[in-house]
Order: structure tokens, then C-alpha cells, then sequence
């Protein structure tokens, strides 16, 4: 099979109709020249050129062949040029797993710093809950997640995005019989709504340490996995809910929202990780620039 080395000689032969000047254009001088079109001919089976000692000129073959050899070449100088932006990370693809709650802040966040850096980046951007987001992750599925904290297994580097305090959810209805500014204590006795042990690990955690810590034990009512779905079942009146500040863009109407005081605070953490294999250029940018200083952004 011909190569690249030899079309490119073609093609200046080809153009100039002259090998002298073909050879100045290649900066290359003329024997090697003349033996790479040779070789060409050889590999093809059929003279692309008619040479006299006065004069150049394409044959018929030599002719078709051109308007194809022209083709490769760009398609050859166009995939050289993406791949050099590939690697300084300038063009390619990233996919971002989130969680429903990260996608009212810290999502958009995020994709807004990466479409700065790396404008021509295109993203994928699926919604998915942590434990589906560290399986993608492990599978290659995923370059970045956008998750909550988890059990570290070795395989993946993590980076704190920001963490955010609890506001209480209590059906419209209902509000009269709340305080205006809660306390964790304010939760002992009352018809709560928890999180599902399985597929909201997290926050039933953080929820079962934050009851512990003030001494309080809920009436748990139904356990749920999704924030959406809480805040549904809220204004159905079946009870309060815990949620973190970034759901209360949701905007549900018959809910009313109201800081509640925690300890700690700030309670729900939110982290981005990623596999430490993953050799995306992309992803290089994002650890070693954006991340750094996404708190300040």
C-alpha cells in the first residue's frame, strides 16, 4: 500500500507539472523525488504521469487518481489538526454524571468553567444517582462525576466541589403548626419523610447522624430515593421533608421551604471524581485548572 510520504509527492509533481519546482516546494531535492512517484506507479500498476525531458503531464489514471490524493491529503492534515487539539484539550468529548440535586448549581457551574477553558468540548451530561455514577465511572462510561461522598475504593481520585445546609419542606397546609426558624430538635415525634437506606445511601446516613446528634426520633413515614419525589409527596401532605438548599429551585407549589438549623451546618457534601486511568486531555484540564478554583468561580 502507498503512503502519505509518496501522495504528497504526487500531488506537488501533479500541480507544478515540474519536477524541480515540486521538489524546491517539498524542500526535498529531485532524484528522491522522482523514485517516491516511481514507487507510487509501481504499487498502483499504471503510469500517473507522461515525463519527456521537456515537459510534464498528467495520464488519464494520473488525472482520477489527483482529485482522490487531493482528498487524503486534506483528510490526513484535518486529522492531524484535531488530534493536536485533542491533546492540548482544546476539542474531543467529556461525559459528566450527576445527581439531581448538583444539577441546580454545581452542574452548570462546572459545564459553564469547561465551555471557557475548552470551548469547542462537546458534553454528554446524563443524570444518574451516585451509585450509578461510581459503576459508570469504573466502566469508562463516565469521565467525571458529580456525586456524593462514597466509600473510597482506590481506583478513583476525588476533589470537593462544595457542600450547602438542610432547609425543611413542610406542606403549605401545615405550616402554622411549624416553627418559622427550626432546630433538628423541632423534628423528634413529627411525620417525616426519609430517605430509601438503598438507593439514598447517603443522605439516609447524614440524616441518621443528624437525628443521633440531637437526640430526636422522627416519624418516618414513607422512604424515598429521589428529592422530586419528596417534595411531590409533601405537597400531597404526607408530611415534611429534609432537603439540600440547591433543591429549593425546584419551586413546588404547596410546599413551604425553611432553613433548619443542623450540626453540623453545612452538612450535604458534593465531590467530583474520576478514574486516575483515564488519560482523557479533557479531564487533565478540569483536574488541573478548573477544579482548583471552582470554589472562587
Amino acid at each position: 500500500m502507498f503512503e502519505i510520504s509518496q501522495i504528497r509527492c504526487f500531488v506537488a509533481v501533479a500541480e507544478e507539472l515540474h519536477f524541480s519546482r515540486a521538489a524546491e516546494r517539498l524542500n526535498m531535492t529531485q532524484p528522491p523525488l522522482s523514485r517516491q512517484i516511481r514507487l507510487l506507479e509501481h504499487q498502483i500498476g499504471t503510469p500517473l504521469l507522461d515525463r519527456t525531458s521537456r515537459t510534464v503531464r498528467l495520464t488519464a489514471a494520473g488525472r482520477s487518481f489527483l482529485q482522490e490524493a487531493a482528498r487524503i491529503l486534506r483528510l490526513a492534515e484535518e486529522a492531524a489538526y484535531t488530534a493536536r487539539r485533542v491533546a492540548k484539550g482544546e476539542t474531543g468529548f467529556l461525559s459528566i454524571g450527576f445527581t439531581a440535586a448538583s444539577g441546580y448549581g454545581l452542574l452548570p457551574k462546572l459545564v459553564r468553567l469547561v465551555h471557557e477553558h475548552s470551548p469547542g468540548v462537546a458534553l454528554t451530561l446524563k443524570e444518574l444517582v451516585s451509585r450509578d455514577q461510581l459503576k459508570a465511572l469504573a466502566s469508562g462510561q463516565l469521565d467525571i462525576g458529580v456525586l456524593r461522598p462514597h466509600v473510597d475504593s482506590g481506583e478513583l481520585e476525588t476533589a470537593m466541589l462544595g457542600n450547602e445546609g438542610l432547609v425543611l419542606a413542610i406542606p403549605e397546609s401545615q405550616a402554622a403548626n411549624w416553627p418559622e426558624h427550626p432546630v433538628a430538635a423541632d423534628l423528634h415525634g413529627r411525620p417525616l419523610l426519609m430517605y430509601s437506606p438503598y438507593e439514598a445511601d447517603y443522605f439516609y446516613r447524614l440524616m441518621q447522624t443528624i437525628f443521633d446528634r440531637a437526640g430526636v426520633v422522627p416519624d418516618f413515614v414513607e422512604h424515598v430515593a429521589q428529592i422530586h419525589t419528596m417534595l411531590a409527596l409533601v405537597h400531597a401532605g404526607i408530611g415534611a421533608a429534609l432537603i439540600p438548599e440547591a433543591a429549593t429551585r425546584l419551586r413546588f407549589e404547596g410546599v413551604v421551604l425553611r432553613p433548619i438549623e443542623t450540626d453540623p451546618p453545612r452538612p450535604v457534601e458534593t465531590i467530583c471524581a474520576f478514574r486516575r486511568s483515564n488519560d482523557n486531555p479533557i479531564l487533565a484540564i478540569v483536574k488541573n485548572q478548573i477544579l482548583p478554583t471552582f470554589a472562587n468561580r
